[in-house]
């Protein structure tokens, strides 16, 4: 049986729907990952809200040693082992050159592709009824806890 929203041959298949998916790039300090972060995201993986669809861990070190491990290898030094994927390779070596270039030395990131399996429905109902994403923006986290602030 082919997973969600992939056929046989692994292209889309579109009969299944497949909620929106995106890319986020986490950085911490040091080579680890916060494994209460790491708690969190396994929670709503759990919970059904996300699908986790790929995953990289890089780190550089205080002399500009880059170590990469992907979704496939032991994730278990770094604290990722319970974030288990069947790894897509949808991360592009371009973007892992963007996070290794831009990583500070003496720190780690995670870089994870997610569906937003909560969406599957509604997304799928809107395409049915001739719909399609016109605008999809992420406002960002400081400025949506400024605009809260603001009107309190």
């Amino acid at each position: 049986m082919p997973e969600a929203g992939l056929d046989e041959g692994g292209g889309m298949d579109e009969t299944v729907s497949i909620g929106p998916v995106e890319l986020v790039v986490l950085t911490f300090p040091g080579a680890g990952v916060d494994p209460a972060t790491v708690a969190a995201l396994q929670d709503v993986v759990s919970s059904g809200y996300v699908t986790l669809l790929d995953l990289v861990y890089i780190s550089k070190d205080e002399a500009g040693n880059v170590i990469q491990i992907d979704v496939d290898e032991d994730l278990q030094d770094v604290g990722l082992e319970i974030l288990s994927i069947e790894a897509k390779a949808l991360i592009s070596d371009e973007d892992l050159d963007v996070v290794r270039d831009s990583l500070d030395p003496g720190s780690s990131a995670a870089i994870i592709v997610y569906e937003q399996s909560w969406a599957r429905q509604f997304t799928s109902s809107a395409r049915a009824a001739g719909g399609e994403v016109a605008l999809h923006v992420q406002i960002p986290h400081d400025v949506v806890v400024a605009a809260v602030e603001a009107a309190l």
